[in-house]
């Protein structure tokens, strides 16, 4: 059938170019766009926060003949973003009547896998391009020769990840690769999110929707645009619609003279009907601070109140979409590719060619958009072009350090400030010295609850428990004590706790010592680096006291980890292989083996960053 201008809304070139485009069109490739045009019809209806970033688009997907109703969901998520995301996909597809098994990918059985016919994986990519905690066995296996031939699975990727990550989605990637390898064919193909996932995430579901749809008897009554709808929730706000919450304390932790600033801040959640577990996390969307905004207008030529687009804002004056909306503190390669497009005589293009990863990478690690400005001499660019550029301003997540049983109506959160001088100029972390200098009690901020299934408290209240959390990593510990307390939990527990100085830095002493005196905290074992003349870090208290360890560990004790990825998790990561050896006896292959089983039981459990 030949389309016409007179009965169709296209104009006659627009109708020359579609009749000529679908007569050479497989089955499979109408497949694909239709469920491609049924997600972009939807993403006006899909929650956002921002712009929308660009589905990436890998290959044409397989054609989608004699699909069976059967749909394997899996998850792999560090955050949860993945595994919301997966359970509200599962309902939906429930919903159009499709029989789904939803499952974390360490839940899941991986013998099994060849018995799949539609597997769809949503998964974030964590650290320096590592799968998450509850993803690696799943991952491992795939990427091992045990890993069957895939010949008759159909498959599809949404990939979750930050784009200022050298490593962006990298986990998902490999995935969508892996399988294909395998013999897997593509549903539709793997969608890569950036920090506001939740436009791409629904255009993705709803192609996948579309796609299962053809093949098989089953169509969608109601709009596909619903699949991120929440369900099931008990508050109207969310990542999308943040509450504005009132800080009702905001204090110092740090004593006088201490190199550190660490602020505990409390805030409201009356009227807001948001609820949280111990082991959660507080998102906070920030703003950036006023004299790099300043400074970055000046260094461009640009006007302070000339209008810019803002996303779902609509314009704003440029100072006010810079500082609240705009990121302009972190550079990414697809940032600097786009302003060498805007500025093609600025030499940027050099700085980007072929064999010059490493000199990029370094030039982006420490620089801010007010570096690449000067550094470039990016000036006479439009302001309203140039923001087209920057991704949103993404939200922080801090730990949060309040148990709802004793602080109800309330949450708390434990924040370092971070400054510190490069290139001859000031720099600040955007979140935390915002909180520190320019947040007062009766401010309030917009944020939301991020759940974390993958931190939490054994189901078993008489479960010994260890924790490790030196700095701000202490926070979750004193919600998970704080609901001990309150719920009468009688397990035992451990906590090893570090930081620079005794006397200035030892964040909530005071409960810890009264929990350690009522007999919530059973033990404590600190590690002040700056105290001694060798530096002494929790991991090193851990090895002293290995035997205690290790009979904790044979006893069921679960262990937890919170603080810093890149190095003090490794450390005691390591830590604990080393007590599992020297104490149990156990080879270096056998102790690895062991936390991976630990890991796979909840009994190790990690909240980094």
């Amino acid at each position: 059938m030949e389309l016409q201008v007179t009965n169709s809304p296209f104009n006659q070139e627009q109708a020359e170019l579609l009749n000529r485009l679908l007569p050479t069109l497989s089955e499979g490739q109408r497949v694909w766009l239709s469920g491609y045009l049924t997600a972009l019809g939807a993403a006006a209806l899909a929650p956002s926060a921002g712009a929308v970033p660009a589905v990436n688009v890998q290959a044409l997907s397989a054609p989608v003949s004699a699909v069976t109703k059967d749909v394997t969901v899996l998850f792999g998520s560090q955050t949860d973003n993945a595994r919301r995301l997966a359970k509200k996909f599962a309902n939906r597809l429930e919903e159009l009547g499709f029989k789904v098994v939803l499952s974390a990918m360490s839940d899941f059985k991986p013998n099994t896998l060849k018995k799949v016919e539609n597997l769809l994986v949503l998964v974030s990519t964590h650290g320096e391009g590592e799968p998450p905690d509850n993803a690696i066995s799943f991952y491992e296996f795939l990427h091992s020769k045990r890993a069957p031939e895939l010949s008759s699975l159909r498959y599809s990727v949404l990939a979750l990840g930050d784009m200022s990550y050298e490593f962006f989605c990298k986990t998902g990637r490999d995935f969508d690769v892996r399988l294909e390898e395998l013999g897997g064919k593509r549903i539709v193909p793997r969608t890569d999110c950036d920090v506001d996932f939740e436009e791409p995430a629904a255009e993705w579901m709803n192609a996948v929707i579309a796609a299962l749809e053809e093949g098989t008897s089953i169509h969608a009554a109601g709009n596909a645009g619903a699949v991120l709808a929440e369900t099931g929730t008990e508050s109207e706000y969310s990542r999308s619609n943040p509450f504005y919450a009132e800080v009702l304390e905001n204090l110092n932790l740090n004593g006088r003279g201490s190199d550190r600033e660490t602020r505990h801040l409390e805030l409201s959640l009356e009227g807001s009907n948001l609820k949280y577990e111990p082991g959660d996390s507080l998102g906070v969307y920030p703003e950036n601070h006023p004299r790099l905004v300043e400074e970055l207008i000046q260094a461009a030529g640009w006007k302070p109140e000339e209008p810019v687009p803002a996303g779902k804002s609509g314009e704003l004056p440029l100072r006010e979409a810079l500082l609240r909306h705009y990121e302009i503190t972190v550079l990414t390669k697809p940032l600097l590719e786009q302003a060498a497009a805007l500025a093609p005589e600025s030499g940027l293009k050099e700085l980007l060619a072929p064999g010059r990863e490493q000199e990029l990478r370094a030039y982006a690690e420490d620089r801010d958009l007010l570096d690449l400005v000067q550094d470039y001499a990016l000036t006479g660019i439009p302001a309203a072009n140039f923001v087209k550029i920057l991704r949103k301003l993404p939200a922080r997540l801090y730990s949060i350090s309040s148990s709802p049983e004793a602080y109800p109506d309330e949450v708390h959160i434990t924040v370092r400030a971070v400054r510190y001088e490069t290139r001859g100029r000031d720099r600040y972390g955007v979140c935390s010295v915002q909180l520190a200098e320019r947040i007062q009690p009766g401010d309030k901020l917009p944020l939301f609850i991020q759940s974390n299934s993958n931190f939490k408290l054994p189901e078993n209240p008489d479960a010994p428990v260890i924790m490790i959390g030196p700095g701000t990593g202490v926070a979750p510990f004193r919600a998970f004590l704080g609901e001990r307390e309150e719920t009468g939990a009688q397990g035992k527990t451990w906590l090893f706790y570090g930081d620079q100085h005794f006397s200035t830095d030892f964040l909530y002493q005071v409960e810890w010592q009264r929990w350690l005196k009522e007999g919530v905290l059973t033990r404590m074992d600190v590690a002040f680096s700056r105290d001694t003349d060798k530096k002494v870090y929790v991991q090193h208290r851990m090895l002293e006291k290995a035997s205690e360890l290790y009979l904790w560990l044979q006893e069921g004790a679960v262990v937890y980890v919170c603080g810093d990825e890149k190095k003090m998790a490794h450390d005691v990561h390591k830590a604990l292989a080393a007590i599992l050896e020297q104490e149990g006896g156990l080879s270096p292959e056998a102790a690895a083996e062991y936390l991976t089983q630990m890991q796979q039981q909840k009994r190790y459990q990690r909240d980094v960053y």
